[in-house]
């Protein structure tokens, strides 16, 4: 038998075969990584929700490979490590360090988010880093009222070593533990995240160990190489050009009504892709701010979306293509002591403008508008059956995403900020905060836009107190509502309101209530919005309106409004088509799409 001829080396010296191993390897071990997070963390917010995300980073701060989570921490896991190094200097980081910090201008974020850095070494050499990034479920702060700078939203951990060459520094430990309402699960949380980012170091080295320190780094460059070459790629295939968008924000919670604009600006030039957020609003004074990370890492990951979505691990190759024009001073580029404690929200609907601003030139790969909002509500107070002080925080919870070229909308989908962070099932919530009763937790009918695709519905959310209390919501894009694309329809926004126990509604101007009391058997409710529809609604298969009326998505109403499709009951299945007066309908669509909405409606 002839023996297997050795692989040929690639550019950057390392065989392909022995490239690949190492590249499915990265993305194991950050698997891994997240999984040991997910089962030892304390808060539902990480186990169930998983609110956060964990990589591998070369010995400069750059991705390896990201942990599948959130995509806004992309950004932020790198540019805390390149602080960190920054601080120290490759001569201060030892063996066995941890180094920590929540600062919300270099993580970009609020102060929940922690990021627990190792330095991973081999035969004396810093090689790479492992770093988790999860959100804590308090970390001081006020209670209720609008926060309008950083020092009212909690504990501030500048970068400090939490760990010396293996030893944990007890004196910090003790100092951020006193800090927050909840020391036992913040504790819980820390010592997850240490062990998730060991986990990290201990799979990378026996990786070093069995391939050699050269082949690793090779195969790292490789990976570099190969990301780089396909984003560039599909960019070049993008006609050159300037691109824009624009969309606005309710208010900044401070200043209700007061419309915050964003806008957005695509140049396209050979194979770089600029976005030019320069135009974005000037940083507020309310808490929707988010630092420059964020900014950047809402461009990463619209444009991570266009390139090469499916590309694994995603990693540094992969954005260098990408350009960000970000002037410090904007809602996504805050500087201190700008509020920070609800960043999330503004850097969506930046994501959701790139599309919308790349849909003419590339309808196949956009997507129509979506919810924007992760629907959180804060629910707090003394349980009057226990005595104790609890905090329940509602969501995340779906909207609709947006219709494409290829197929409708997603239901129920988490925002596009959060990714792969879900819902915690009734039954937890329940078990773990029996101070609240879910009511419903429902699709939204007739919420996703109309149109040949449909977008996605939202969901409806209602949540009873056992207890009084009080209910802060932080809900946005209730008046913007989720666009269609190719002359689809618009989606239902998002909205709040309050049920009182005696039947009383409590609506608002806006999303947003601050300290509002609720007595025992209060609910308060979120409705989530859906996604916006792709292309005309009256070129949707008559069969496909009649199965969304038959499982609930469209009304009937709106199927004769919206989709010109007559709907009536029928003894078996309950709906059936009227063809003859659906080809009415359609025929005054097809000649005026407007006219005949106006004439349905009428």
């Amino acid at each position: 038998m002839t023996p297997l001829a050795a692989a040929t080396p690639g550019p950057t010296g390392v065989d392909p075969i022995t490239a690949e191993i190492i590249r499915a390897g990265f993305v194991s071990i950050t698997e891994e990584m997240k999984t040991n997070l997910m089962r030892t963390a304390y808060n539902l917010i990480i186990y169930e929700a998983q609110d956060f995300t964990v990589g591998l980073f070369d010995p400069e701060g750059r991705p390896i490979s990201i942990g599948l989570g959130l995509p806004m921490f992309m950004g932020g896991l790198s540019d805390a490590i390149k602080a960190k190094l920054a601080f120290y200097g490759p001569d201060g980081i030892k063996p066995g360090d941890i180094l920590l910090t929540n600062d919300a201008y270099i993580v970009g974020s609020h102060l929940n988010h922690m990021i627990f850095t190792l330095p991973v070494f081999h035969d004396g050499e810093l090689v790479a880093f492992a770093s988790s990034m999860a959100h804590w479920i308090d970390v001081g702060g006020v209670l209720g009222g609008t926060t309008t700078d950083i020092y009212a939203e909690g504990l501030q951990v500048p970068i400090v070593k939490i760990f010396k060459e293996g030893v944990q520094d007890d004196e910090l430990t003790r100092l951020i533990a006193t800090n927050v309402r909840f020391p036992d699960l913040a504790m819980g949380d820390l010592r997850a995240q240490v062990a998730a980012i060991r986990t990290g170091e201990t799979r990378l080295r026996a990786m070093l160990v069995r391939y050699g320190v050269e082949a690793v780094k090779a195969s790292i460059a490789d990976l570099f190489r190969r990301g780089e070459e396909l984003a560039r790629r599909a960019v070049a295939r993008i006609p050159d050009g300037t691109y824009e968008a624009e969309a606005f924000m309710d208010d900044d919670g401070v200043n209700p009504g007061r419309r915050i604009p964003v806008r957005v600006r695509v140049l396209v030039r050979g194979d770089t892709f600029t976005v030019d957020l320069s135009d974005m609003s000037p940083q507020v004074a309310g808490y929707f701010n988010s630092g420059a990370t964020a900014g950047r890492s809402a461009a990463q990951v619209a444009f991570k979306c266009l390139t090469s979505p499916l590309e694994a691990p995603i990693n540094e190759g992969s954005l260098r293509p990408l350009e960000v024009i970000l002037p410090p001073g904007t809602v996504v580029s805050a500087t201190k002591p700008a509020a920070m404690r609800w960043w999330m929200t503004y850097p969506m609907t930046v994501v959701d403008c790139v599309f919308r601003a790349m849909a003419g030139v590339l309808p196949d790969a956009s997507i129509a508008g979506h919810h924007a909002e992760l629907g959180m509500t804060h629910t707090y107070g003394v349980d009057q059956r226990t005595g104790r002080f609890f905090q329940f925080v509602g969501g995340p919870q779906g909207g609709g995403w947006g219709a494409t070229a290829r197929a409708d909308g997603q239901n129920a989908t988490i925002c596009v900020n959060d990714g792969d962070t879900h819902n915690a099932p009734v039954e937890v919530l329940e078990v773990k905060y029996p101070m609240v009763t879910i009511d419903e937790y429902a699709l939204r009918a007739d919420s996703g836009g109309a149109g040949r695709h449909r977008g996605g519905l939202g969901t409806r959310l209602r949540v009873r107190l056992n207890t009084p209390a009080h209910v802060d919501t932080w809900i946005e894009r209730t008046v913007c509502a989720p666009w269609g694309l190719a002359g689809g329809g618009d989606a239902a926004p998002n909205r709040v309101w309050i049920e009182r126990a005696d039947g009383e509604r409590v609506e608002f101007a806006n999303g947003k209530v601050t300290a509002l009391g609720l007595a025992a058997g209060d609910s308060h409710v979120v409705e989530l919005g859906g996604g916006g529809g792709f292309g005309a609604a009256h070129q949707r298969p008559v069969e496909e309106v009649l199965a969304d009326v038959r499982a609930g998505y469209v009304s009937v109403g709106a199927a004769r409004t919206a989709y010109g499709v007559a709907v009536v009951g029928n003894r078996d299945d309950g709906f059936d088509v009227d063809h003859a007066a659906t080809e009415a309908l359609r025929g005054s669509c097809i000649h005026d799409p407007q006219r005949c909405v106006q004439s349905v409606t009428d």
